[in-house]
C-alpha cells in the first residue's frame, strides 16, 4: 500500500537513486544526460530551501516517487538560474557527451529569435505563485502514488493559504498533461520550444498549466 510522507534528511541518497530512475521512458526522462547537474537543477535545491514542501511516496519500505514544490516562485531561484549554476559547476559545454544537446539548445534557440517566436521561460504569476515537480519510478505507474502525492501537496497549499500553483510539463508528455488535467489544472499560455529537447527526433515544447484555472474557467 502506498504511503505519502514528508522528505527527511535521510532519504537524500536513497532520493538520488530514485531521482535516476524516475520518468523512464516519459518524453521528458533525462536532459542532456548527466545525472548530477541535472538533479541540482530538478532535485537538490529543493532538498536544500524547501524540504517543507518535498513528500516522497513510500511501497513496501522503499521510495517510489516523489513530489517536489516552491511555495513562493519568486524567493526561489529560478530554473534559468539554476540551469546556468549547474553548466558552470560540471562545465558541461565542454563535455564532448553533452555537446549535441547543447549544440541543439543553440541552434533552437537562434531559429525562434529569428522567427520573433516566444522561447520556454518560468512562469511569474502572484496568484498562483506555487510551483511542483512530481516524479514516479515505473513500479509505481497506476498504483495511486501520484494521485496520493498530488493530494498531499494539495493539503499543503491550503495549510499555508497558498492562492494557488503552477506547473511546466512538456506538450509532447501527454500521459502528464491528462494527469495535471484530473486533478483540476488547465492548460495557460504559449507552448514555445525548448531549446535543445528532441524526442523521437522531433522538438519538444512547453506546457505551463495552473491551478486553480481562472475565473472565465482559462
Amino acid at each position: 500500500m502506498i504511503k505519502v510522507r514528508p522528505f527527511r534528511e535521510s532519504d537524500r541518497a536513497e532520493l538520488r537513486g530514485l531521482f535516476r530512475r524516475a520518468g523512464e521512458a516519459s518524453p521528458s526522462a533525462g536532459l542532456w544526460g548527466h545525472e548530477d547537474s541535472e538533479a541540482a537543477i530538478y532535485l537538490d535545491p529543493y532538498m536544500d530551501l524547501a524540504p517543507d514542501s518535498l513528500f516522497v511516496a513510500v511501497l513496501d519500505g522503499a521510495l517510489v516517487g516523489y513530489l517536489t514544490g516552491c511555495l513562493d516562485s519568486a524567493k526561489f531561484p529560478s530554473e534559468s538560474e539554476r540551469v546556468g549554476r549547474a553548466i558552470r559547476k560540471y562545465r558541461l559545454a565542454f563535455q564532448p557527451r553533452n555537446a549535441a544537446f547543447f549544440a541543439r539548445a543553440a541552434f533552437d534557440a537562434a531559429s525562434v529569435a529569428l522567427r520573433r517566436e516566444p522561447t520556454a521561460r518560468a512562469l511569474r504569476d502572484a496568484l498562483r505563485p506555487a510551483h511542483l515537480h512530481i516524479n514516479l519510478a515505473p513500479e509505481a505507474r497506476g498504483t495511486g502514488a501520484a494521485d496520493a502525492l498530488m493530494d498531499r501537496w494539495f493539503d499543503r497549499l491550503k495549510e499555508t493559504g497558498s492562492p494557488g500553483c503552477h506547473l511546466q510539463t512538456l506538450v509532447e508528455n501527454t500521459r502528464a498533461v491528462r494527469f495535471f488535467q484530473r486533478m483540476g489544472f488547465v492548460e495557460h499560455g504559449p507552448t514555445p520550444v525548448v531549446p535543445g529537447f528532441r524526442y523521437g527526433g522531433r522538438r519538444m515544447h512547453q506546457q505551463t498549466m495552473i491551478w486553480p484555472p481562472r475565473s472565465d474557467g482559462t
